[in-house]
């Protein structure tokens, strides 16, 4: 099968490890390598595309600001030097994209944010905002609360949670090899890289090397569990090679990297999700005047619901019905059962008045909303 073409897609994520933004020896982000890398972000923003980072970096930057001993670091030694290096790899990042007039936003994420749907939601709407506003996300593990027993580890398995969450139909793993072979190159000659994965059999995870080999923590072992969860979720990934300069544009001009691919996109595999994935937890029942917008694409609004069931919290999926009872659809509602309530069938500016907050304008918005597709 013939591999994508990176402009075949309109929202990606970029994934960078320490490894390739920090020289190891001088304790220093690599800057002439990460200018060429924002060039080429920029040209892809240029070009009307959505891209996002998820960035390594933080501890490394911490410890060389610090001037901490080489060897491996406590918990709180490690929270400690993330608080210090964070700050230093934010605003690397805002400089290197100011240049190109581009706007960048920090977000830091643990694993329950990923994870648990009400705070999903919100970095979800945050990411959503941000790239509205054609800035560029830049996203890193919270590593100064994380704690050993709740957080992800390695970021290829976050950058694939980001991309998911986001919708992004492309996640790029930039790496210190330019894909996955057949085994390891390093040691064996007769290796030889495999350009399209079409899906990920027992046989491709075992090129990626048993747990604890070598390759295995945050190796091409993380690489393939990201790519489970990427393609699971409608999103294309690829690996390919960041130890050179414009490590994007080479892949733009047919550079070695491999495609894993996914038959479903973004959207589908999401409302298949909630759709038949998700046990609901109240309903909204709607008038006809909402009925319509939601057949037409639009999201729900508060004003048109007219009675709600059951205890729910944000994020949890609710059964949409008519006002004949018959069920429209489900979705991922944006408020608690009991703010639901108080401002069902009110207009958007009064959710304010009502609340005492500005709150969310839909009570559930159309990327959160399967219509017409109900299980059996």
């Amino acid at each position: 099968m013939a591999s994508p073409k990176l402009h075949d897609f309109r929202r990606i994520v970029v994934k960078v490890g320490s490894s390739l933004l920090i020289d190891s020896a001088a304790g220093e982000v690599r800057a002439g390598w990460l200018t060429a890398l924002a060039a080429d972000i920029a040209e892809l923003h240029r070009g009307g595309r959505d891209v996002m980072v998820v960035s390594s970096g933080s501890i490394a930057l911490g410890r060389s600001r610090l001037k901490l001993p080489r060897g491996p670091l406590k918990l709180e030694e490690s929270q400690a030097a993330a608080a210090v290096g964070q700050i230093e790899l934010a605003r690397t990042w805002s400089e290197v994209l100011g240049a190109h007039g581009i706007g960048a936003g920090q977000i830091l994420v643990t694993f329950q944010d990923t994870e648990e749907r009400r705070r999903y939601l919100n970095a979800r709407s945050t990411i959503g905002k941000l790239l509205e506003w054609r800035a560029v996300p830049v996203i890193n593990e919270n590593d100064t609360v994380a704690t050993t027993e709740i957080r992800y580890g390695d970021n290829d398995r976050l950058a694939a949670r980001v991309a998911t969450m986001a919708s992004a139909d492309l996640l790029i793993l930039l790496s210190d090899i330019d894909g996955l072979y057949t085994a390891p190159p390093g040691s064996n000659p007769d290796a030889t890289l495999i350009s399209v994965v079409e899906s990920i059999t027992a046989e491709i995870e075992g090129m990626a090397g048993a747990a604890g080999s070598e390759l295995s923590r945050g190796g091409m072992r993380t690489k393939i569990e990201a790519a489970k969860i990427a393609t699971s979720a409608g999103t294309h990934m690829l690996i390919a090679s960041g130890k050179i300069d414009h490590p994007l544009k080479a892949i733009a001009e047919g550079g070695k990297c491999t495609w894993f691919l996914t038959p479903a996109n973004p959207v589908t595999a999401r409302k298949r999700w909630i759709a038949g994935s998700l046990e609901p937890k109240g309903t909204l029942t709607i008038d006809a005047g909402a009925v319509s917008a939601l057949r037409a694409g639009k999201s729900l609004l508060p004003a048109g619901v007219i009675r709600v069931d059951g205890q729910f919290s944000r994020g949890d999926a609710v059964i949409v019905r008519g006002p004949d009872t018959h069920e429209i659809g489900r979705g991922l509602v944006a408020y608690d059962a009991e703010d639901a309530e108080k401002i069902k069938g009110r207009s958007s500016p009064d959710v304010m008045m009502i609340l005492g907050i500005t709150g969310r304008a839909e009570m559930i918005h159309r990327d959160d909303l399967v219509v017409g597709t109900a299980p059996a």
